[in-house]
């Protein structure tokens, strides 16, 4: 029995792997190209059980050799990780899911209740499998992240499919069933895939309910390490409380799924997590009886219909973010809470249309085998130890001294970068953590805001870049704004401590939803303030007009030395750079500097010494800019540099530039590799 669950749960996690691994690939496309590309047909392939209304093709596929042949179809889909190019690996990922859904219909539907139960539960405890493996990679997926990783998944894959095929099981004897369950097909269809997509949406990593209810400091509200790991025993608690499947009919239950809900959404830091959690447990608690529900409905067109489902809301989600570039965005703007109403009323519809007679049987969660009642001990000793796994690589990873870097050898001098991040992913596709963090080190950077770095989305992949970042450089992170404020992120990292911090939502009443964020930095004593934000398109006039209004605002009220780390999609000169300059009473790091369009670096009350650009290499569509200033011992005798030179020898070693990305380089560089260029490095001296 043990040996089997393990089996299962690995192809459990296959499942999930490549489900929510379509998601990222497809949105790749549009992200580069800011509109609908047309890659999102491939998401069509996810409809596959509509061949199954066909009895050829069901019988063709329903038995050893068919669901053999599919089953190696997803153990291929996972490999696509290794295609040598974009649309390569979309096709065979795309395929791959093809397969994983018809593999998910069959064996869910087969005649063996043995069979049924056990892919059930695989597919349960492949999702605690696949959250714990996120836990210890701090939120990226093992499958998606390298290419010794993903070979170690596929290996495994491989070896348990290769012994699910060779094991007869798949086509197995017809079992007798005892339920006479008949739900109304629809309903159970949008119930289940708006079930999946809300297990998909907030629960596809333990740390995104903290991403939901972040705020600014000082209170925070919980961090994802230690406090994903009660999300993590939430979900176990659910899990366990499925086999009272009475409390998932229960109307009572649903109410108060609802309300954890809106909890999550509608409120902040600890009583949003607090929804999240109770949103955790009711989640998992209903799996079994929507499952049973599935299977007593019609096979092909209830999960076809659950897919399309699941497939409308993961579009509207992005509509509601992306709104600026799609059609009929004006619409769906910012309407998060018309999708929850949505998926909250679909499974309720789905539980309460039909009724079970006490005692009847379960078809598939919780069925009797011999003189045990799935899940059994071991299933629910396989789940504790899963979770006990997750909980491990909290503790592993947890540091209470993050962000206690080594005093420097001149304490009030720093550096501030700005990078538009493109959500982890490099311009062909592939994650960039990695690279970039390496990039951000070299940089020597002191403090780092990231723009486009809310990856927290199902569409994105579900991933934390800010925790990832924050751990692997060893700096102190604001998350900002939150996951659930429909922007595309502007979070920080920085080597001293945040004091407090602001997220804003600019006056957007036109364009995209622009975030900023305004925070205080203490250096060594000292407090700097910064104003950080990503502005509108260009082509929303008034909504920038407004935005700069705003932050050239903030900037002015600053008592501090203030640094403006700007995405502003205006040239220098333009009527948004010069509010900035003349209404925030700020200066441009180097004004000489003509050839910019999205980024810029302004500052006040502060001595600049270095400005430089650094080429992307492929890694984003932008690159890195980054300054280097003097905190005034004595603000009363401030006087900033006034002259620029390139010549490095006239300006101490400690203000100098990494030489790891070479010389003094004019116009611009395409190769792939980090390099200065635009004229830059340049130094200020008196």
């Amino acid at each position: 029995m043990l040996k089997l669950l393990i089996r299962e749960t690995v192809l459990g996690y296959v499942f999930w792997s490549i489900f929510q691994g379509l998601g990222p690939m497809i949105w790749f496309y549009p992200l580069n190209e800011l509109e609908i590309s047309g890659y999102e047909a491939f998401a069509v392939l996810l409809l596959s059980p509509v061949l199954l209304g066909l009895g050829i093709i069901y019988r063709l596929l329903d038995n050893r050799i068919g669901l053999g042949i599919l089953r190696l179809g997803v153990v291929v889909g996972l490999g696509s990780f290794q295609a040598p190019d974009t649309l390569t690996r979309l096709i065979i990922l795309a395929i791959g899911n093809a397969c994983n859904m018809l593999v998910f219909t069959l064996t869910l539907y087969s005649k063996n209740k043995l069979q049924r139960s056990f892919t059930f539960w695989g597919i349960i405890l492949g999702l605690f499998l696949f959250l714990t493996g996120r836990i210890w990679l701090v939120s990226f997926v093992p499958t998606w992240w390298s290419y010794q990783s993903n070979s170690i998944v596929v290996a495994i894959a491989t070896l348990c499919t290769i012994d699910k095929i060779i094991s007869g099981e798949d086509g197995g004897e017809a079992s007798e069933d005892k339920n006479s369950l008949k739900p109304y097909w629809l309903f159970t269809a949008g119930g289940f895939g708006s079930l999946l997509y809300l297990t998909h949406w907030v629960f596809g990593d333990v740390s995104l309910v903290t991403r939901w209810s972040v705020s600014g400091f000082p209170d925070t509200g919980p961090s994802p390490n230690p406090w994903g790991g009660v999300i993590l025993v939430c979900l176990a608690v659910g899990a366990l409380l499925s086999q009272y499947t009475s409390l998932a009919r229960s109307k009572l239950w649903w109410l108060l799924g609802c309300a954890s809900f809106g909890v999550l959404y509608y409120q902040q830091t600890w009583t949003a997590f607090a929804g999240g959690a109770v949103l955790a447990i009711y989640t998992m608690s209903i799996w079994p009886e929507m499952i049973d529900r599935l299977t007593s409905a019609p096979p092909a067109r209830t999960v076809t219909f659950a897919a399309i489902v699941w497939l409308i809301e993961i579009f509207f989600y992005v509509w509601t973010v992306a709104y600026n570039f799609v059609p009929g965005g004006v619409y769906t703007r910012e309407h998060t809470d018309w999708l929850i109403a949505f998926v909250m009323f679909n499974i309720g519809l789905a539980l309460f249309t039909s009724s079970r007679p006490e005692g009847e049987a379960s078809n598939t969660g919780t069925i009797r085998l011999g003189n045990q009642t799935m899940p059994n001990t071991t299933a629910k000793c396989l789940l504790v130890l899963l979770v006990l796994g997750g909980l491990g690589g909290f503790v592993y990873r947890y540091d209470p001294q993050r962000g206690n870097n080594p005093p420097k050898e001149s304490p009030k001098q720093f550096s501030a970068a700005i990078w538009t991040y493109h959500f982890g992913y490099d311009n062909v596709g592939w994650p960039s953590l990695e690279r970039g963090a390496k990039l951000l080190n070299d940089t020597g950077a002191d403090f780092i805001t990231l723009l486009e770095s809310d990856a927290s989305k199902p569409f994105l992949g579900n991933n934390d870049l800010g925790m990832w970042l924050a751990e692997r450089l060893n700096m102190h992170v604001d998350f900002g704004p939150s996951t659930r404020d429909h922007t595309w992120g502007n979070l920080i990292l920085s080597k001293y401590p945040i004091v407090k911090s602001t997220h804003h939502l600019l006056p957007s009443p036109h364009g995209e939803l622009a975030p900023a964020v305004t925070v205080t930095i203490d250096y060594s004593g000292s407090h700097v303030d910064f104003v950080v934000t990503h502005m509108g398109n260009d082509r929303d006039v008034l909504d920038r007009e407004l935005q700069a209004k705003f932050l050239s605002n903030e900037c002015k009220k600053s008592k501090n030395p203030v640094v403006f780390l700007g995405y502003v999609t205006s040239s220098p000169g333009s009527r948004d750079y010069r509010k900035l300059i003349n209404g925030g009473n700020m200066k441009d790091i180097d004004d000489s500097d003509n050839d910019r369009w999205c980024e810029y670096i302004m500052y006040r009350g502060l001595t600049r010494l270095g400005y430089a650009r650094i080429s992307h290499g492929g890694l984003s569509d932008t690159e890195v800019q980054i300054a280097k200033f003097q905190i005034p011992e004595d603000p009363k005798k401030y006087k900033d540099n006034s002259r620029l030179t390139t010549d490095e020898s006239k300006v101490p070693k400690k203000v100098h530039f990494n030489k790891k990305f070479g010389p003094l380089r004019h116009g611009h560089n395409w190769l792939q590799e980090h390099l200065f260029h635009m004229g830059t490095p340049k130094y200020f001296i008196p």
